[in-house]
């Protein structure tokens, strides 16, 4: 009898562990069949020794395509002085909502002030001294020429206190429209002068969106909106997430860029939360129809050196590294531009297990089939 090296005492055979022996092997026929159909036939041409192989599918499909943007107020526009003079009030705080003709800026008025006291002065004195003209003209005791005179000195008058009015109407200064106060480039009690800039103010009930489109993207988007559809956009914003409200193409520029090749688009998006300011930017979301295109898996192509690849097979099952060109992404599929047509067979899965020139025995799949399943074996 063996005894192991060291031992001393009788031998006592090992008694062997029967009921949990005896329940592993009950078990494991049932465990092996415990796998859904779906993954048996997924993985039954490695049980086989076969790898899955499939044809890229010939399809219409639509793509999602970006644009970074520019993000822009409806209504954006300067603050400045009418008149020279000191700030004297400031009224408003940067960022603050204000309502169209609320006062934002008020410039010191003492002087346009003694400039209206003066012009009504000479206003009422020209006035006196038409009226006392007009009565002696009655009486024949001038003539017509010095009351036309006296009448043109009495609309001059009337014009300078005007003028002066409108100056001193210029010393506050309101806001020409519903908007948000901008940052302040002035404080209180700066010497201004006319045509200073105070602030800006931005209208940010509606914003402008402006993206550039090559012009192979312009001429299909001017044919999906001749037949009344893909006018509407998406915007991301710059934090990765989608804004709520959809846009509009609501402008196209005259002119295409002869540098770039592109055209400027402008959509047009609510805002009613205010939560898009002028400034900011994203990407403009359009889905573009594709048609007759090539769509293979994602996980069927590797990359060497900035290229992307496929392993094609042969007639005879023999794998030949092919280059692709690739277009638009969609979720776990590429577009195909070149390298295979839609008669091609290339290897599925694998691809770290084989080299170029091996001869496999595969198991061809139906694109429909394999495409359904990307999201339950995506790898």
């Amino acid at each position: 009898m063996f005894r192991s090296p060291g031992h001393t005492g009788p031998f006592t055979p090992n008694r062997p562990h029967t009921p949990i022996a005896a329940l592993l092997l009950l078990w494991l026929p049932f465990l092996a069949g415990c796998g859904g159909h779906a993954e048996e036939a997924h993985h039954e041409a490695h049980a086989q020794g076969r790898y899955p192989a499939t044809t890229p599918m010939f399809t219409d499909t639509v793509v999602q395509k970006d644009y970074v943007c520019q993000i822009h107020s409806i209504q954006h526009i300067e603050v400045r002085a009418l008149e020279k003079g000191y700030l004297q009030e400031i009224l408003v705080d940067e960022g603050q909502q204000v309502r169209e003709g609320q006062v934002m800026f008020r410039i010191r008025p003492v002087l346009y002030q003694a400039e209206v006291q003066r012009a009504q002065a000479e206003a009422e004195f020209a006035r006196i001294e038409y009226r006392n003209t007009q009565v002696l003209a009655d009486s024949n005791v001038v003539s017509p020429n010095e009351l036309a005179l006296a009448r043109a000195r009495y609309d001059k008058a009337v014009a300078e206190l005007n003028a002066a009015q409108a100056h001193l109407g210029f010393t506050e200064i309101a806001a020409p429209f519903d908007g948000i106060v901008g940052r302040f480039h002035v404080r209180k009690g700066s010497l201004l002068d006319e045509g200073e800039l105070l602030t800006e103010l931005s209208d940010n009930s509606e914003m402008w969106v402006y993206f550039n489109v090559p012009e192979a993207e312009y001429l299909e988007y001017r044919k999906r909106s001749l037949a009344g559809t893909g006018t509407k956009v998406g915007l991301m914003m710059a934090n990765g997430e989608r804004f709520d409200q959809e846009g509009e193409i609501t402008a196209i520029e005259s002119d295409f860029n002869n540098t770039t090749g592109n055209i400027a688009f402008r959509a047009t998006f609510r805002n009613p939360q205010g939560l898009l300011r002028h400034g900011e930017t994203g990407n403009i979301l359009m889905d573009s129809r594709l048609r007759g295109v090539l769509l293979i898996p994602q996980k069927a192509t590797f990359e060497v050196l900035d290229h992307r690849y496929v392993f094609k097979l042969e007639k005879d099952g023999t794998l030949r590294t092919t280059r692709i060109e690739v277009g638009p992404e969609l979720q776990h599929l590429f577009v195909v531009e070149k390298g295979l047509n839609k008669d091609d067979r290339f290897l599925l899965e694998g691809l770290r297990k084989v080299k170029d020139g091996d001869k496999l025995e595969c198991e061809l799949l139906v694109p429909d089939s394999v495409i359904k399943h990307l999201d339950l074996y995506a790898e």
